[in-house]
């Protein structure tokens, strides 16, 4: 609306006209403010919602744009799935936990719950079990799986190759097929390291020709191509493999932590067990590596740090499709003796070990180049080796009979 004015002699013509300037301004004025603050508000409900949706500490470099998904985890009871069960209800997902419980106990969904405050669904179901893997998705619209479920202790796997065989590859057959029954393509892989086998030189690098030196590994292997494969057939399909090295740590409450049935396959609980005095005495498998202190050396990872880039790997999956194997270390090694010595400084107690024999199966040396996930996730791996090590004392010492 234009108003335009005349001059002439006549000052209650003027007056008039001042009068209706005065009034289109005044209306003009109400409109303004009452939409100003419609807009503001809508600003601010905008804003609410960005922060909710958006609210992740690695995420600088992809941004979630999708509206909050229901994840499967497999094997989400064990001591890495659960951790990134707690990972993943931080950062707004739903979930869907399955596990048979078979190296895990049911009380981790409680302990998942009592620090998340969030509930979840959990399922008792082995993933070798088409029917109950099936009846998983029918009762959830799951968008994505983080597959963790199977078996994996190397000396085990060379005592028992057909049970992992059977176990590990003929189960994510069967969580693959049912995902392409329901529609499901997007799906984050627990790798490992033992992909890279003996003839790589460390750093590892994921361009690396990959092969094995257990059945355990191949397995990896295996699966690994398998994934590959769907991708081929399926142009929408979604693979993240991610080859992480030695998880070791636990969640600062205490809470969670590594607490596997029976003795313990693996480094840090093992030492664990000997510090608290459930076992007598730490056998040191070779000393004579070509290492500097001739004890085997590893990339050992915090559980959390490593939970925080499965997060990274199912925002990335969401926006992208194919297939992308991602290693997550620390880029550094330490030997069996350096944990060791970090865990006793952790406990303030000697621990009683012995050298023995190597192990069939085993490498000297193994550590990661993480560039790639700092490059496609914007993530790497915080905590060094004390802090692993306390982490996981603190877990031992608040839960003298693990996890029940």
């Amino acid at each position: 609306c234009v108003i335009s004015i005349q001059s002439d002699e006549k000052s209650d013509c003027a007056i008039c006209a001042l009068d209706l300037i005065s009034a289109s301004l005044r209306i003009y004025i109400i409109i303004l403010n009452k939409y100003s603050t419609f807009l503001l508000n809508l600003q601010l409900h905008l804003a609410k919602i960005k922060k909710i949706y958006y609210n992740n500490k690695y995420r600088n470099i992809y941004e979630r744009t999708y509206i909050m998904s229901r994840i499967l985890v497999t094997g989400g009871t064990g001591f890495i799935g659960s951790h990134t069960c707690v990972e993943l209800l931080k950062n707004n997902f739903e979930i869907v936990v399955m596990d048979n419980l078979s190296n895990s106990k049911r009380a981790a969904v409680d302990r998942i719950e009592k620090i998340s405050g969030k509930k979840i669904t959990f399922y008792k179901t082995d993933m070798c079990d088409y029917d109950g893997v099936t009846q998983i998705f029918k009762e959830n619209s799951i968008d994505a799986v983080v597959h963790f479920a199977g078996l994996k202790a190397v000396g085990e796997s060379v005592k028992m190759p057909l049970e992992y065989y059977t176990n590990n590859i003929h189960g994510t057959l069967v969580l693959l097929r049912v995902m392409r029954e329901n529609g499901c393509k997007r799906i984050v892989f627990s790798s490992s390291a033992t992909v890279y086998g003996m003839n790589n030189v460390a750093p590892y690098t994921e361009d690396m020709p990959t092969s094995a030196t257990n059945p355990y590994g191949y397995t990896k292997v295996m699966i690994e191509q398998i994934l590959k494969d769907c991708c081929v057939a399926d142009a929408e399909m979604s693979v993240v493999a991610l080859r992480y090295f030695n998880p070791i740590g636990a969640h600062k409450s205490g809470l969670i932590g590594e607490d596997p049935n029976g003795i313990p396959n693996n480094l840090v609980p093992y030492i664990a067990q000997v510090a608290a005095g459930k076992l007598e005495q730490l056998s040191v498998y070779g000393n004579d590596y070509d290492t500097p202190d001739g004890t085997g050396v590893r990339d050992y990872i915090h559980v959390e740090d490593l939970a925080s880039g499965h997060v990274c790997a199912i925002d990335y999956a969401m926006k992208n499709k194919g297939f992308e194997a991602v290693n997550l270390g620390t880029g550094k090694g330490s030997s069996v003796l350096e944990v060791v010595a970090a865990y006793e400084k952790a406990c303030g107690k000697p621990i009683n070990k012995r050298i023995a024999p190597r192990r069939s199966g085993d490498i000297a040396t193994c550590f990661a180049d993480a560039s790639k996930a700092k490059k496609l996730f914007g993530w790497e791996a915080k905590a060094d080796i004390d802090e692993m090590c306390a982490d996981s004392w603190n877990f031992t010492k608040l839960n003298p009979n693990g996890i029940n």
